[in-house]
């Protein structure tokens, strides 16, 4: 398990991990991966969330673990989003917005993950894909990519990124390989799941973290009875150490 990689807060109505230095988690050797600034795993009560608050100069993507996320923001958007569903910000010069459960007694679940963008002074923009439109089942999902690049996938951002999602059943495996230069954020959001390599065999369960610098190939195979909810995020290197090669 990856327990060092972060740390947990709560209050009343909000539970959130914080995988890099983020609000009254400071730490400033563990302050980002890459480009990726933030990830935040928040668990939210029925009928509270996050009120209309301001962002500016991030990309900014949301995955939906459980529950319903209901978004609204100053361009005008007011949607719903459920499971497997994932959403994206370019904050720019300004926006704002909020993130609410209004469901009366489930808990909603969402990944939030901050991405420095390629260049300041962007145009404010919002988009998103129902998880219902994305096809993750024993394979991964090409969920966000480039704007610059050839990818095909729902949400395209302005920074040179990759991010996967994989529903796995019982006794299913996938593997995900990390070219030389390249690195991943790893995380298992639900169930369990064996990850092996030339050099690796490690467990992850529920809200483990590993972070992989390539080049490396890794074969994930989920728990036979609970399965695996995976999610990675893959960018350029940044002479970071590995936590798995």
């Amino acid at each position: 398990s990856n327990e060092a990689l972060s740390t947990w807060t709560n209050k009343n109505w909000l539970k959130s991990r914080f995988h890099f230095s983020f609000a009254e988690y400071s730490n400033p050797k563990n302050s980002n991966f890459g480009v990726l600034r933030v990830m935040n795993d928040d668990l939210v009560q029925p009928k509270r969330g996050f009120g209309t608050h301001p962002h500016r100069e991030m990309e900014i993507c949301t995955y939906v673990v459980e529950g319903e996320l209901t978004h609204q923001d100053s361009m005008g958007t007011k949607e719903t989003l459920g499971r497997g569903s994932i959403q994206f910000m370019t904050a720019g010069t300004g926006v704002e917005h909020s993130e609410h459960n209004l469901h009366p007694t489930n808990p909603l679940r969402f990944i939030q993950m901050w991405i420095v963008p390629s260049r300041r002074g962007l145009k404010p923009n919002y988009g998103s894909m129902s998880g219902k439109d994305v096809d993750m089942k024993d394979k991964w999902a090409h969920l966000v990519s480039d704007v610059n690049s050839q990818a095909k996938t729902p949400v395209k951002i302005n920074q040179d990124v990759n991010m996967y999602a994989s529903e796995l059943s019982g006794g299913k495996s996938v593997e995900f390989a990390i070219e030389k230069g390249r690195q991943a954020y790893f995380l298992c959001m639900e169930g369990k799941v064996q990850v092996t390599s030339s050099t690796v065999n490690e467990s992850l369960q529920r809200h483990d973290a590993a972070e992989v610098v390539g080049p490396a190939t890794l074969k994930l195979d989920a728990d036979q009875t609970e399965g695996a909810h995976l999610l990675y995020m893959e960018m350029a290197g940044s002479g970071q150490d590995s936590r798995y090669a």
